[in-house]
């Protein structure tokens, strides 16, 4: 009798101790998303993000430069629970001190990549897409490493942009990044997301996928940055049909106004 009481107690402890694990985890994660929406005369940049029970390392902010540009950026890191919100802190800390000295994207993510591995966490990496646009030329530079799209949306339809490149932290810290440069016309817009949203399974075990999800983008091009990302969630989460998700889901879009 007395072992079981034991053990009940320990079993209590050790659930406690978990869940305290999570709230730490959560109130980690929550300081790497931005708190709102960012409107200029030139730009809109909205975000949603939707996390699963055991929290996972998802982060996301975006921003304007001294020099006029627009910075985005959008990672997942390996893992869940408290390791990866503590991993994903040290990703955004890295990416904080970079992006305020107007590197290029290739060149912010090879940097990323080299503290990320002098830092020798096992079994940890962080894969990220890093964007930047100058309003004076229309072009926004990216550069992605092992995540998917993003997708180019504009009144011609919805074009996945296809950019390879090796999660940070995983591999060799000598590795260069590749810069994807594109030109966007006034109501084009920009949308970055982790796997999460095609990677999310209904009750039958079909996965919500890449082109469901371009489709959806196409279809709702008209829509507001708020709305089409409402729209998104919306269909992953009626798709699902009450399925519990494995990853986070985080996206964002950035809609280009014009003058």
């Amino acid at each position: 009798m007395t072992t079981i009481v034991a053990s009940a107690v320990e079993l209590h402890a050790i659930e406690k101790l978990r869940e305290e694990e999570l709230e730490e985890a959560r109130s980690i994660q929550s300081v790497m998303l931005p708190e709102e929406s960012l409107h200029t005369a030139r730009v809109r940049i909205s975000h949603a993000f939707q996390p699963v029970t055991e929290v996972g390392g998802d982060f996301l902010d975006y921003f304007e430069l001294t020099d006029g540009c627009y910075g985005l950026y959008l990672g997942d890191v390996s893992g869940k629970g408290l390791p990866a919100a503590m991993y994903a802190a040290l990703a955004v800390g890295t990416l904080r001190g970079v992006h305020k000295t107007g590197l290029c994207p290739s060149q912010v993510l090879s940097t990323l990549n080299r503290r990320l591995m002098i830092r020798g966490t096992p079994r940890r990496h962080a894969a990220v897409q890093y964007a930047m646009f100058d309003p004076r030329t229309r072009v926004m530079k990216i550069a992605s490493a092992g995540m998917p799209g993003p997708f180019h949306l504009s009144p011609r339809g919805c074009q996945p942009l296809e950019i390879q490149g090796i999660p940070p932290g995983l591999f060799d810290p000598s590795i260069q990044y590749e810069t994807l440069e594109i030109s966007l016309e006034p109501r084009d817009s920009v949308l970055f997301f982790t796997d999460g949203l095609p990677d999310a399974f209904d009750t039958g075990g079909e996965s919500f996928g890449i082109e469901r999800l371009q489709a959806l983008c196409e279809a709702q091009f008209h829509r507001s940055t708020t709305e089409l990302l409402d729209e998104v969630f919306s269909a992953v989460s009626r798709f699902a049909r009450g399925r519990s998700q494995h990853d986070d889901m985080a996206a964002a879009i950035f809609h280009y106004r014009g003058e």
